[in-house]
């Protein structure tokens, strides 16, 4: 009986790797599907290509992904090129896409088409426009030195309006450092912003020419722009995100130059006729106000001015007479009344003098009244100052008494004085310090 020889998983599965790296036909596969199960992640990407009767997993890493213009979407078909090999922890075969374009649509237009939708999701087309000044005195240009675009930038400004100053930010239009470099120059304008208007293209070419203009990176930093942008990439039939997130885009950096300047000489000219405008005008005005100054001189009223206050004045006389006249009647119905009351108080004479009688009698009565009840006060006060005067301890001290303190305190008792105990006596005209010799206590006081 032959032994049987058993494999681990492990064994197997490094077996079959080693088929899948060395077969000659599977280092470099071009296959075509539609893509699954994919989901944006911030390195490598792993997803399924699938056809109607088969699906292969997919894997691309992080430095092949960066290097596809387009953004790949669940259900996109693709064309893709890569190897097979087999991941040993699943046993699964797999592809490892190194490249990947869009089926029928080239790369480039597919990444174009999803930043214009994004753009246009997120409102940018919508924005208002800034306006382009129309007598710009400083215009920044943004392009290539060496290419034809600053020539006929240059050539078309001087011959339309040479008034105006052009200051070149030379950067690179085409390249993977385009990009960057377009950024870079629109930062440099915003920081120094002194700018009215800015010019930013190139000349013509292909898709690939003309892609640094299609970066989202360069149409963020057109729209952060404070100053107004003019765009003019390419030819007629190209259009680029910068054309359109632009305020104004220019078929040539001819039309750019010509949309961003006026025409010296037909400014010249329409301020003359401006000009003659303004004083024909003047001179009309003035030829009415002048005829209007002639009516008014010819005016009867202007050649007799006495006339515009004579009907006013003899109203005032009016007035002045009706006011004299009504004085006079008010005056005289006051005198009538006075000599009414002066006539009415004559008869009032007699009592205002019985009255006058009755308070003088009254008044020397209450004096009087008044006079003997103050000698009545008078006699009580004095009566009241004799018994308090009486009463008094210094009239007491000069019938020779005495009084006695010890730390001011008064003594009254014996009981409460002890031998060689100091204390203080006051007499009527004076006191003296004194010291407890004998204590002698009366027995009746007990």
């Amino acid at each position: 009986m032959v032994d049987k020889q058993y494999l681990t998983v492990t064994a197997l599965t490094k077996y079959l790797k080693r088929k899948f790296d060395a077969d000659p036909y599977l280092k470099r596969v071009y296959l075509t599907g539609e893509i699954s199960n994919f989901r944006l992640r911030p390195r490598h990407q792993y997803f399924s290509l699938k056809d109607e009767h088969a699906k292969i997993s997919a894997i691309m890493f992080q430095s092949a992904f960066a290097k596809i213009k387009f953004q790949p979407e669940e259900g996109m078909k693709v064309l893709v090129s890569g190897y097979i090999s087999l991941y040993e922890a699943s046993g699964q075969y797999q592809i490892y896409v190194d490249h990947m374009e869009p089926d029928g649509i080239g790369a480039l237009y597919q990444a174009y088409e999803q930043l214009k939708k994004k753009l246009r999701q997120e409102g940018v087309f919508d924005l208002p426009k800034k306006s382009i000044p129309k007598f710009p005195k400083k215009i920044a240009v943004i392009t290539s030195p060496s290419g034809a675009v600053i020539r006929d930038i240059i050539t078309t400004t001087q011959r339309r309006y040479p008034l105006v100053q052009l200051v070149l930010f030379p950067a690179q239009v085409q390249g993977k450092a385009a990009a960057d470099s377009l950024v870079q120059c629109l930062e440099q304008v915003e920081k120094i912003g002194d700018f009215d208007t800015v010019i930013i293209g190139r000349g013509g070419g292909s898709i690939e020419d003309l892609w640094p203009f299609n970066e989202e990176k360069v149409a963020r930093a057109i729209l952060s722009l404070k100053t107004p942008v003019i765009s003019s990439v390419g030819h007629e039939t190209d259009t680029t995100i910068a054309d359109l997130v632009a305020d104004l885009r220019a078929a040539t950096p001819t039309a750019a130059a010509e949309l961003a300047t006026p025409v010296l000489q037909d400014v010249l000219l329409q301020i003359r006729k401006q000009q003659t405008i303004i004083v024909q005008t003047m001179k009309n005005l003035l030829a009415k106000k002048r005829q209007l100054l002639q009516v008014y001189q010819n005016n009867y009223i202007f050649k007799n001015p006495q006339n515009l206050y004579r009907d006013y004045a003899q109203r005032v006389d009016q007035l002045t007479n009706s006011l004299q006249d009504l004085f006079h009647q008010k005056l005289q119905v006051q005198q009538q009344k006075l000599q009414i009351l002066q006539q009415s108080l004559q008869f009032q004479i007699p009592k205002i003098a019985d009255y006058q009688l009755n308070v003088n009698f009254l008044s020397q009565n209450l004096q009087q009244n008044f006079g003997n009840y103050l000698k009545e006060q008078r006699h009580k006060v004095v009566q009241q100052v004799t018994n308090l005067d009486n009463l008094s301890p210094l009239k007491t001290l000069k019938r020779g008494y005495a009084v006695v303190t010890d730390q001011q305190q008064v003594i009254t008792k014996v009981e409460a004085l002890a031998p060689d105990q100091q204390v203080h006596v006051k007499l009527a005209d004076g006191s003296f310090q004194a010291q407890v010799l004998k204590i002698e206590a009366n027995n009746n006081d007990k």
